[in-house]
Formats: C-alpha cells, structure tokens, sequence
C-alpha cells in the first residue's frame, strides 16, 4: 500500500514538472512572438484627375501593371487646342509686323539735320567773309533746333509704339503658353513609379477637368501605420531600425526591414478599429514605420511591428 501511494506521488511530481515546464516554455514562447504594436500595410495612393475637357483618344493603361514616372499612358483630343495654338502664333506674327521701322524714319530727319548742319558752316564762313548777314545763320540755327526736336519727338512717338506692340505680343504670348500647358495636360502621365490600383475611365469616354481617370501607388516602398502607448514613446526616436511582420498562412511570419519615419507630436484616442472600448479611451501615439517591400505586403494587409 505504502509502495502504491509512493508510485502515485511520484507519478504526480513528474505531471506537475512537465506541466511547468510547458507553461515556461509557452510562456517564453509567447513572449518571444510578442508584438510592440499592430497596424495595416498602406502605401502612397495617388488618384491623377483630367486636367483637359475632350474625348479620351487612347488610354493604355491596365489595373495591377507597373508602370515608371512620367510614362505617357493616354492622350485626351487635343485638335481644338492646337488650332487655338497656331491662330494665336499668327497673331503674333501680325503684330510683330506692325512694329514702326524707326530707323528708317529718323533716318530722314539726321540727313536734314547734317544738311543744316554743313549750311550753317558754310554761312558762318561767308559771315566772316562779309559776304552773307547774321540773319541768315540765325534762321539756319533755328530750324535746326526745329529738326533736333523732330527727332527727339519721333524716336519718343516711335517707342511708345513699338513698346505697346511688344507689350501687346507679350501678353499674347503668355495665352499661347497657357494654350500650350494646356496641350501637354491632354497627355496624361503616370505622376510616380508604381502600380495600377484603379481605372476610372475607358477610351472614347468624354473626359472632363476634375474627372478621376486612374489611381496609383508606390507598393514598391510602403509603410504600416502603428499606435503606442506613452511608456512606449521614450524608447523610441526617428529613423529607429524595426522589424516588420506579416502573418502567413503556416503560423509563421514574414519578416521585414523597416524604420521609424514619423512620430506625432500629439497623444490621440486609440482609433475605433480597436476591438474593445476599453482600449479605445487610451491616449496613445501614431507611428509611422516604412519598409520596403518585396512584394509580399498588400494594402489593407495587417501587420506588427516589433522594436529593435
């Protein structure tokens, strides 16, 4: 009886150590796999609008391609424009042609003026000769000074013209680069590198200024938006080296390198995708963390975060 009881007592000390020990190494293992905080994958959305009103001429993009920066991927009807384009060019060519010639028409007034010039030389020379009368030089030097008046007063006249002229062209000139921007904004680019999101619009479609035509994002470099509580706050600072885990499907996690880019400056209520009210009323922090990804990450995708 007594060896029984000893069996089961030492039965019960060997349950109760391997009961321990699962509950340490559980304990551990949980610790281990413990988070810092939890958020979702986003990246840089851009939806690009019409810039230009006409029909959408061709429109060669395709949602989950790739595509690189400043890539025409359509081209909206730009016949109108352009003939605003060339009327304009030709006006401009019309004033510019109206432009007084004021070389020509001074030139006019400086022959008669070294006419006058020589005659009165030659009456001053004859004055000293007694051969002509004062009278005679002083009717010379006043149409000469009649004539320098002339000249000052057409080449005065002649200015304003041609400064209201080139000031007529450089107005026009400012509609024709506004005509101008207005054509390139009929080829629509792709504003970043990155991948399709959305198409809003097919070819033939009217396209309007405002009107969404495709949306855009950079999943090449994207980043996951965590919240922290205020203990938390203290150990962390701008460009900190994390590591960023994404769930897969055997229980294991993606592992992926990330760095702190933004830290708010202000404490905020934790927002209501928390599951529990409770946790909801805490203040806690935004952090933002990057990372490039290697495609395993999709916007929407949940993740963690743990701190180095």
């Amino acid at each position: 009886m007594a060896s029984f009881k000893q069996g089961i007592f030492h039965r019960l000390g060997i349950s109760l150590c391997l009961i321990a020990i699962l509950i340490t190494v559980t304990s551990c293992r949980k610790h281990k796999n413990d988070a810092d905080a939890y958020g979702v994958c986003e990246a840089t959305e851009i939806t690009v609008s019409s810039e230009a009103n006409g029909k959408m001429l061709e429109f060669n993009i395709h949602e989950g391609e790739t595509y690189e920066a400043g890539e025409v991927v359509g081209c909206i009807d730009t016949f109108q424009t352009y003939l605003q384009i060339k009327q304009l060019e030709s006006s401009i060519k019309a004033t510019l042609a109206r432009r007084p010639n004021a070389t020509s028409q001074v030139k006019v007034l400086d022959d008669k003026l070294n006419t006058l010039n020589k005659e009165k030389q030659r009456v001053s020379n004859l004055i000293e000769a007694n051969a002509a009368s004062t009278k005679q030089l002083d009717d010379i030097q006043a149409e000469i000074n009649i004539t320098k008046s002339q000249i000052a007063a057409t080449k005065s006249t002649l200015s304003t013209q041609d400064q209201s002229l080139l000031e007529e062209v450089e107005a026009m000139r400012f509609q024709l680069q506004q005509l101008q921007h207005a054509l390139e904004s009929c080829r629509i680019k792709t504003p970043i590198a990155g991948t399709i999101i959305n198409k809003y619009i097919e070819e033939n479609e009217l396209a309007y200024q405002g009107k969404p035509l495709f949306k855009i994002a950079d999943l090449n470099n994207m980043f996951i938006k965590v919240y922290i509580t205020e203990d938390q706050l203290s150990s962390i600072k701008l460009n900190q080296k994390v590591v960023v885990r994404l769930d897969k499907p055997d229980g294991k996690y993606i592992k992926l390198d990330g760095k702190v880019t933004w830290i708010s400056p202000k404490a905020e209520f934790t927002p209501k995708m928390i599951q529990t009210k409770d946790e909801r009323a805490n203040l806690v922090y935004a952090v933002k963390v990057s990372f490039k990804n290697d495609g395993s990450a999709k916007i929407g995708m949940p993740g963690d975060i743990v701190f180095k």
